[in-house]
């Protein structure tokens, strides 16, 4: 029988590596106005959240974002999910995921929550909102995977893209897909300086490859009245856009009636280098 034990995560950040702060503001903006737009926040609606990670990443992935909409008043969960952070069983499949999320927020009681997801998270929080719609509040997908209903995640790639992850889980001993850096630096973290992508580079660990390929029944999820918002990074280069392919409008247009919120980044870096704007933006998707 799969056992498998829920951590929230609040820790600091893995390998001694701490957040450098960029700041991206219009070209008219002096210094002041920048300090104000990173400090001085307009009064906000109190959340709670359910953030859920993606590929190639574990919970530590939200750390800085949970702890500044922490700051902000809001209540931030961050469960792990099996298969990753301490889990050392890369033998698992989407439903094993899904019901790590699930079982989360049925021990912790969970109602009126934004249940956000990032990549393929994305594909979680559509499973997780099948089990538990009348708990959630709305379903917030950040650069995330909106499957179609019995679509895998490897279905969105485009072809050459899909190609080579076949190749790296056919070269690997336990079915499992890890990420070259030459992969990462470009696709994942391309507005990072090199250091920087060498120091998030050290928390990548070989991503289970079975629930990448395992098509989804996603019947259900295509009936829910959930509010439904997406966020748009226009640097994020980890689903190359293309003629049927990419984030938004892509994935974002599946999901019908929802809110757009857009933003300057890429895949990874701005969890690490600018987590309170990553916090405004899914906070800005999030609000009534």
């Amino acid at each position: 029988m799969f056992s498998y034990h829920q951590d929230i995560h609040q820790s600091p950040y893995q390998h001694g590596f701490m957040p450098r702060v960029y700041h991206y503001v219009p070209y008219s903006w002096n210094n002041s106005a920048l300090e104000f737009e990173k400090h001085h926040f307009s009064p906000q609606q109190r959340l709670t959240f359910v953030l859920v990670h993606g590929s190639w990443a574990d919970a530590h992935f939200w750390d800085g974002v949970a702890a500044e909409l922490r700051s902000r008043g809001h209540i931030v969960y961050t469960p792990e999910y099996a298969g990753h952070g301490k889990d050392p069983n890369k033998n698992v499949t989407h439903a094993m995921i899904t019901k790590s999320i699930v079982d989360f927020i049925l021990e912790c009681n969970l109602y009126d929550f934004v249940l956000v997801g990032h990549s393929f998270g994305g594909t979680i929080i559509q499973k997780v909102a099948e089990q538990v719609p009348k708990r959630i509040k709305r379903l917030v997908f950040w650069d995330a995977f909106v499957l179609k209903d019995g679509e895998s995640v490897a279905d969105a790639f485009p072809p050459q893209m899909r190609k080579g992850f076949e190749q790296l889980r056919a070269n690997s001993k336990d079915d499992t897909i890890m990420l070259p850096f030459a992969l990462f630096r470009d696709a994942f973290v391309n507005t990072a300086t090199l250091e920087e992508a060498k120091q998030m580079y050290l928390n990548v660990t070989p991503e289970p490859a079975k629930p990448l390929f395992e098509k989804l029944n996603l019947k259900a999820f295509y009936t829910l009245p959930t509010p439904k918002s997406y966020v748009y990074f226009y640097q994020d280069n980890a689903l190359p856009q293309g003629e049927g392919y990419g984030w938004h409008p892509n994935m974002s247009s599946r999901l019908g009636q929802f809110r757009l919120i857009v933003g300057d980044g890429d895949h990874f870096t701005d969890t690490l280098s600018r987590p309170y704007m990553l916090a405004q933006k899914i906070y800005e998707a999030s609000r009534d």
